[in-house]
């Protein structure tokens, strides 16, 4: 550990010790002159003699301590390499209870591998958060001589795509696999179309994704109608193939939660900016999304016609429309196995160890000893 001044320029608040010491010089306690009859046997004029005294001395050093301490606190002591680098053993959340009860004898710290790190013995977490961000934390957070034992269960959810690298090697225990959850495929999307006269043709193209996402004996939920037809409460997705404004109930209908695409030539507002959802082989963007209200607005940038937008008779069109209108999140899960950290990133700094919360006790206690001196009723003075 290094002492350190973050503010030395604070020291200079030391030059206030020479206050109490010249009061205590000037101040000379009080005394009575008291008459008796061998008084005139003195010399009536004798020469005086002065000599330095200095009165209770006891309460001068503790206001010299009381000022020091105060001037030493305005410096903004520290201790650098003062962190604790005991061994540390980061429990997720999900892993088995025999893998805990092995991994719990090797560090003298268990800490549940969650935000905040509470210590193993407090309430146990919820499902897992962000696994490989808390496990960077944790690296960043302690000092780099800390030995690090981590316990995971058998699958990691969350992770990022890339492994963890830490500035130090880590203990990696894996728990017992968990049995694979039944996870049902979601249902494919209903669409609902509302086209003009002149989109007609279009609709072909819709209706082949809807076949594409499900079973060949089983019947889309496809409703195409006129565009003067009115959009059912129920819709989730709807396909809207009409130049001009957006009627304003369908308008009122995205707003409170709906996902449109509509056709180039259709008009609908969108808040904020646009990103592109569905680009061309070149890159070139071929559908762009933005949000309006609670709901989703994709709008084509070019004729729908497979002249101007060849992948619509690509047999990739139906997962391209899906990604656009119900976007699955990205899978995250993976076998803590092969999820490892990886070592050769830099150490962190460790941030000082502050020592103004002690000193500040300190002074508090020197303050009252100060006061304690100063009204006692009986008080020491020089001789």
């Amino acid at each position: 550990m290094n002492p350190a001044l973050l503010l030395p320029a604070g020291l200079a608040a030391l030059l206030a010790l020479a206050i109490p010491i010249v009061i205590h010089i000037a101040r000379r306690t009080e005394s009575r002159t008291i008459d008796f009859a061998a008084l005139r046997w003195l010399d009536p004029q004798p020469k005086p003699r002065r000599s330095l005294t200095i009165d209770e001395r006891l309460l001068l050093a503790a206001r010299l301590l009381l000022l020091a301490l105060i001037a030493l606190w305005l410096a903004a002591p520290v201790l650098w390499n003062a962190a604790n680098d005991r061994p540390v053993v980061a429990i997720a959340p999900g892993a088995d209870a025999a893998t805990i009860a092995a991994a719990t004898e090797k560090g003298d710290r268990v800490v549940w591998l969650a935000p905040g790190f509470p210590e193993h013995g407090a309430l146990t977490p919820g499902a897992p958060g962000d696994v490989a961000s808390l496990i960077r934390q944790l690296d960043a957070e302690l000092p780099p001589g800390a030995p690090v034992e981590l316990v995971v269960p058998g699958t990691l959810d969350g992770v990022d795509a890339e492994r963890p690298r830490l500035s130090r090697r880590v203990g990696w225990t894996v728990g017992a696999e968990a049995p694979a959850a039944q996870v049902a495929s979601p249902a494919p999307p209903s669409l609902t179309v509302r086209f003009a006269p002149e989109a007609g043709e279009a609709v072909r193209y819709f209706r082949a994704a809807a076949t594409a996402w499900i079973a060949a004996d089983v019947a889309p939920t496809f409703d195409a109608e006129p565009f003067d037809r009115a959009v059912p409460n129920s819709a989730r997705h709807l396909i809207w193939l009409a130049s001009g404004p957006v009627p304003v109930p369908v308008e009122r209908w995205v707003r409170s939660g709906g996902v449109i695409l509509t056709a180039l030539e259709a008009r609908i507002p969108v808040e904020g900016e646009t990103v592109p959802v569905w680009r061309g082989m070149a890159g070139e963007p071929l559908a762009v999304a933005g949000r309006l209200g609670r709901g989703r607005v994709i709008r084509l940038t070019r004729a729908l016609e497979p002249a101007a937008i060849p992948q619509l008779v690509e047999p990739d069109f139906p997962d391209a429309l899906l990604s656009m209108l119900d976007p699955r999140p990205a899978p995250g899960r993976v076998a803590a196995v092969d999820h490892a950290p990886l070592t050769g990133a830099a150490p962190y700094d460790q941030p000082p160890l502050d020592l103004r919360p002690w000193l500040a006790l300190l002074i508090a206690v020197a303050f009252a000893g100060e006061r304690w001196l100063a009204m006692r009723r009986q008080r020491a003075v020089a001789p």
